[in-house]
């Protein structure tokens, strides 16, 4: 096959298979992605003026933040709703902490029939565990940058 003939092959078969892809809607999309996940982070901060106004402040508000919202993405991940968010909102529903929670929560819940320790909490972390292990290794080496330059 010549060079000419296989660049005509190929383009006809990349055009048969999109044939059957339906086309992405880009902006629909990426209009849904920022309106839920900024809707998830406007609830965040009403919770933060919230507790704000209980009187909260500094490391103990964000904390404090941070687990309500790991808490709901949790729990709306077990009542199926965050996986529904999900599919309608993409990576609206992804980027905050509360799709971290969800990415932690559904392997958990999946794979919970194969037992505790050998389902559960085996691929509980097989999303997840990435993420933690490469924040980890980062901050760690950041960290020791910062110490041998000795910005700390």
């Amino acid at each position: 096959m010549t060079g000419r003939s296989k660049e005509n092959y190929n383009r006809n078969y990349l055009r048969y298979v999109n044939s059957f892809d339906p086309p992405t809607k880009h902006f629909k999309t990426c209009g849904r992605a920022f309106l839920v996940g900024g809707f998830i982070c406007c609830i965040g901060q009403f919770f933060r003026f919230l507790l704000e106004y209980a009187g909260l402040t500094g490391d103990i508000l964000a904390g404090t933040v941070s687990a309500i919202l790991i808490f709901l993405g949790t729990l709306l991940t077990g009542l199926g709703v965050y996986d529904r968010i999900g599919k309608n909102a993409g990576a609206g529903s992804i980027v905050p902490i509360t799709g971290f929670a969800n990415s932690v929560a559904s392997p958990a819940i999946e794979f919970k029939t194969e037992g505790y320790v050998y389902g559960m909490a085996a691929k509980m972390f097989i999303v997840a565990g990435p993420i933690i292990v490469f924040g980890v290794t980062a901050g760690a080496a950041v960290g020791l940058l910062y110490w041998l330059l000795g910005l700390i």
